[in-house]
């Protein structure tokens, strides 16, 4: 009996709302500190150095380089050996994932073309947040096809991808020619340990630290080095022939298994408590309506169900793509609707977007605080109205 709340918390943290609800909660508490008597001592905080980094500093491009890590670790294993491992379950997810990036990058842009500065937040609304997505589908248990989570998870996968590939491009600064190819270095080392097949965990760590110390001064965002990392990680158990598929031994799992607890409850929480705090002192109603809080909001509500079911409905009218098993056309409406609540990895963006420019990061907060609830609150509703007797 005396087990019995260690127990409840392991039931706890194997369910799949737990991640989005935990971080809901840091995210809640965020807001609430930073409008509070305490903001002062909340954002002074942040500020403070610790090293060569600001305490923010050290969760945005340490912390949240191994989030990425784990993004890298379950794209590469989807891909090679899961849901994406081949090329007709990658059609439906890969489809919806596209059309979610541009309808809402095209509907943010629509908002603020008379403003060049504000034009650099396009990607904002381009990201879906796979832990909050999951744990309102969650909530709803048998109500929703298990196809429909499948289907939710890979397009989630894909948009991770996606969402790093702009990151790359669009949101690096200027490169150090010497610390990049230090960088590139480090990373041929990488391939050599997986090219021969070393199984321990540890080598690939090692250099891993190394390696984001070298990205973080190159130039490029220092969270890439975690999906690098992850992509030089074998996936096949060491001794295992060619054709052999992975096992829970390999290395690539085994880091995955360790990592799948404390990202969603420790790292991403702290993420959501540290960038979620928005001071609504120096805000007016008027933040409401401004351009770029309307095309985040907008792009996340409005974009994110044109792209999804859209491109979704037009693959699968083609022939291209069928509807997910058991699944019904309200119910892949409310999913698209899910894949608008775009909070950690918009957030990440906007960061990067806007780093020197405080106001237009309140207003991107705000509009992805309101475009991820209404989104989450009506791919909820939806789903529970279409599915009443299951």
């Amino acid at each position: 009996m005396s087990w019995s709340p260690i127990r409840r918390i392991r039931d706890f943290m194997d369910g799949e709302a737990a991640g989005g609800l935990v971080l809901m909660a840091a995210a809640a508490a965020a807001l609430v500190i930073a409008n509070s008597p305490w903001s002062d001592a909340y954002f002074a905080a942040l500020a403070a150095y610790l090293g060569p980094l600001s305490v923010l500093h050290w969760i945005n491009d340490g912390l949240m380089a191994v989030f990425f890590l784990l993004v890298g670790l379950e794209i590469k294993r989807e891909v090679l050996n899961g849901e994406l491992a081949t090329a007709r379950n990658r059609v439906l997810p890969g489809v919806a994932a596209v059309g979610g990036m541009l309808v809402p990058a095209l509907i943010y842009a629509g908002f603020n073309l008379h403003d060049a500065a504000a034009l650099k937040g396009w990607a904002v609304p381009t990201a879906t947040d796979i832990a909050f997505a999951l744990g309102v589908l969650s909530l709803l248990g048998n109500r929703v096809p298990v196809s429909l989570k499948v289907f939710l998870t890979a397009l989630a996968i894909i948009d991770d991808l996606g969402a790093v590939i702009i990151i790359a491009l669009f949101y690096t600064g200027g490169l150090s020619p010497a610390w990049l190819a230090a960088a590139l270095g480090t990373l041929v080392l990488l391939g050599a340990l997986n090219r021969f097949g070393v199984a321990r965990l540890w080598p690939y760590l090692a250099l891993g630290v190394l390696l984001w110390v070298l990205v973080l001064r190159s130039g490029v965002h220092a969270t890439l080095a975690g999906v690098a990392l992850a992509l030089l990680i074998p996936l096949r158990q060491s001794g295992a022939g060619t054709a052999a598929l992975a096992s829970e031994h390999s290395p690539l799992l085994r880091l995955e298994h360790a990592l799948h607890r404390m990202v969603p409850f420790l790292i991403i929480p702290i993420f959501g408590f540290a960038n979620a705090g928005l001071s609504f002192a120096g805000l007016s109603p008027a933040a409401l309506v401004e351009p770029l809080t309307l095309g985040v909001a907008g792009g996340l509500l409005v974009g994110k169900v044109i792209g999804v079911f859209g491109f979704s409905a037009l693959a699968i009218r083609c022939g291209v793509a069928t509807l997910p098993h058991g699944a019904r056309w309200i119910q892949l409406f409310g999913v698209a609707l899910l894949c608008g609540i775009g909070f950690t990895m918009s957030l990440f963006i906007g960061l990067l977007a806007f780093a020197d420019a405080p106001l237009l990061q309140s207003e991107v907060k705000v509009g992805i605080l309101c475009g991820s609830f209404l989104a989450g609150l009506s791919g909820w509703a939806v789903l529970r109205w279409a599915s009443p007797g299951r």
